[in-house]
């Protein structure tokens, strides 16, 4: 819904919610560990159906390895595949990640496109792969909506659409414009830690008497 279709009461709600979360956090970063451009789009890459963690472990070694599509490409699938076998899909990421360095190398002269048609034309890279990327660069403000952010939009009453892109669309429309760049670090990471799928911790949520789900998800 639009915001400016809410009652004042939900305005001011929804914008005590991300005050909050600004005072908890007020510069969050994705936890996926990258030293540029080139490392932030691969782990991102490899992090679909994954846990930042696992990527975490992953990168590391692959990155001291090969930190540019060129050295990437060097590497080849099966090599990338090596470094990265502890994580799902790994065979079809390690083709990705080749595939597009090699595209990188060939078309943008071995650079990251800070563009959403162009990030989005690359393997393996989808709107949500699009939006961290943008996101964490600065490049334009995006809501990603995976399964924490799409969980903690509809327990905090922010959204009650049924599909991700739906989602993203009610929390850009209702999110406090100076709020847009972190909004989905802050929805990620609470509900990596605190808006848990199971047994969400409402004990120690710092939007706890904001929450219009904290009896419903407490009780079940």
């Amino acid at each position: 819904m639009p915001a400016k279709r809410l009652p004042a009461s939900e305005r001011a709600r929804i914008a005590s919610i991300f005050e909050r979360f600004e005072r908890h956090a007020p510069d969050p970063r994705t936890e996926l560990s990258h030293r540029s451009p080139f490392e932030l789009l691969v782990a991102v890459v490899l992090s679909a159906q994954a846990t930042d963690v696992s990527v975490n472990k992953a990168t590391g070694p692959l990155f001291a390895a090969a930190d540019t599509p060129a050295g990437m490409v060097a590497l080849g699938e099966a090599g990338v595949a090596r470094f990265i076998s502890s994580i799902g899909l790994f065979n079809t990421k390690a083709k990705n990640v080749i595939a597009l360095s090699r595209i990188l190398i060939e078309s943008h002269g071995g650079k990251v496109p800070l563009t959403r048609e162009a990030l989005q034309a690359l393997p393996g890279v989808g709107r949500k792969t699009a939006s961290v990327v943008l996101n964490e660069l600065g490049v334009e403000p995006a809501i990603a909506v995976d399964t924490h952010v799409f969980r903690v939009a509809h327990r905090l009453g922010l959204s009650a659409s049924k599909t991700p892109d739906q989602v993203e669309a009610d929390l850009f429309a209702i999110t406090p414009k100076s709020a847009l760049t972190r909004a989905h670090h802050w929805l990620i990471l609470h509900g990596r830690y605190t808006c848990v799928a199971r047994k969400p911790k409402c004990e120690v949520c710092i939007v706890r008497d904001l929450c219009p789900s904290r009896e419903l998800v407490q009780g079940s």
